[in-house]
């Protein structure tokens, strides 16, 4: 076991990706000498050359296309976005291109690119750079999305992206850069597309992503002060999504909450409320609520924290569910 933070467990995932297969590239802005503006990518065009981490002009739709390209000639390329907000020049690229290529040839061509976005907020910032779009690219057929919400699974997981021969958006939540955790090294666990259950519990379940897991263990902590006994589940996976595992916790503990820093309306947690619904019904003892973002633009900084899901807001939810 090795203890790191997310930023570091990537930077060490993305190393060894790199020193494992020729193929693999790195593409973005600012990756390379400065290392990225979180120096995620720090050290690794001195230890592998600006041929292999690429500082990419300001322009995401030609690092995806370039990107595409190269994949059908077998490079494996792990594109960087700057920010959450920036990625949407590259909307056309990766959601009609990309996306669609497997289906489009009938299987014949793949496109084994991973695109790195941080994103969520937290940090301070303005809109484009403290944003949630995962749901705008799950809605589309043909990417698989993960995200880590710890230093395991942000060392194994860019790895296994990069493994893929599927396009894999990996959104990694900004604000957890530097939470520390233990890596093991040798082991990487669960498959990366499947939920985990973090926390055991018999009285709500609490499904979260990204950066709200460490929210969501921290309420059911307070939770479990008032006698309380609250499942939490990390999705890990936001396309496909493991319903297998949510299903067999709602029909222990009977309500759900659902947590995500993304708007509620048309986000994650209404596509589990649905699912959950149709598979769980009869097990359900309450509505499935979700928690989330304001249906509005991005505030700026110094409001952020009214917009932002905390455990107050979690724990409100959860009192809702368990008055039913």
């Amino acid at each position: 076991m090795v203890t790191m933070t997310i930023a570091k467990a990537i930077n060490e995932g993305l190393r060894a990706a790199l020193a494992g297969d020729p193929k693999v590239l790195l593409m973005g802005e600012d990756i390379g000498k400065l290392g990225g503006v979180y120096r995620v990518t720090d050290g690794l065009q001195a230890d592998f050359g600006p041929d292999r981490v690429v500082d990419s002009p300001l322009a995401e739709s030609g690092i995806v296309g370039t990107a595409i390209g190269l994949a059908f000639r077998g490079y494996r390329t792990v594109c960087e976005i700057q920010f959450d907000g920036f990625v949407f020049p590259a909307f056309n690229q990766i959601t009609t291109q990309l996306a669609k290529i497997h289906a489009r040839s009938s299987g014949m061509l793949s496109a084994p690119v991973v695109i790195r976005i941080p994103y969520g907020g937290g940090i301070g910032s303005i809109e484009h750079h403290s944003e949630s779009p995962e749901a705008l690219f799950a809605h589309t057929a043909g990417l698989r999305i993960i995200t880590p919400s710890n230093p395991h699974d942000a060392y194994w997981m860019i790895q296994q992206a990069v493994a893929s021969n599927d396009p894999v958006i990996v959104f990694e939540p900004k604000r957890r850069y530097w939470l520390k955790g233990e890596v093991d090294t040798a082991n990487p666990g669960l498959d990366p597309f499947t939920a985990q259950v973090l926390r055991e519990g018999t009285d709500a379940t609490i499904v979260a992503y990204g950066p709200l897991v460490p929210v969501a263990l921290a309420a059911a902590e307070a939770a479990a002060e008032e006698g309380r006994s609250v499942e939490v589940i990390d999705l890990r996976s936001i396309s496909p999504i493991d319903f297998d595992t949510v299903t067999t916790s709602v029909h222990k503990t009977g309500r759900l909450v659902v947590a995500h820093e993304a708007p509620t309306f048309g986000g994650i947690g209404g596509e589990i409320a649905a699912r959950i619904s149709e598979r769980a019904f009869l097990s359900l003892e309450a509505p499935v609520i979700r928690v989330g973002g304001f249906h509005m633009p991005y505030p700026v900084a110094k409001v952020e924290e009214h917009y932002l899901p905390d455990i107050d807001k979690v724990l409100e939810a959860l009192d809702r569910s368990l008055a039913y």
